[in-house]
């Protein structure tokens, strides 16, 4: 079946780095269209970037020129390079992948990133 686990969150002040990963299992994920979305403390969740099968990406104002997603085929892995991080980017990161062949999403358990000083 389908599972993404991510992992790589944690504390980080602020002007520093990480580097999220999200590890794909039960399907290709250079076939489906992948994601990470963040979701802060009472907010909605909010798309951060995307990465389609075709290699395009889209990011969100807030994190375009700081944030970079990627995929390595040889891992069946997702990532999400983080740099110049903000306090807020504080929040809970998920990735989602999507499959255009039956227009189902799947979600990941999420990875907390905070941003302190």
């Amino acid at each position: 079946q389908v599972q993404l686990v991510e992992s790589g969150g944690g504390l980080v002040e602020p002007g520093g780095s990480l580097r999220l990963s999200c590890a794909a299992s039960g399907f290709i994920v250079s076939r489906y269209n992948m994601a990470w979305y963040r979701q802060a403390p009472g907010n909605q969740r909010e798309l951060v970037a995307r990465l389609t099968s075709e290699g395009a990406t889209v990011y969100a104002d807030s994190v375009q020129g700081r944030f970079t997603i990627s995929r390595d085929n040889t891992k069946n892995t997702v990532w999400l390079q983080m740099n110049s991080l903000k306090p807020e980017d504080t929040a809970v990161y998920y990735c989602k992948a999507f499959s255009r062949a039956t227009f189902t999403n799947y979600w990941g358990q999420g990875t907390q990133v905070t941003v302190s000083s």
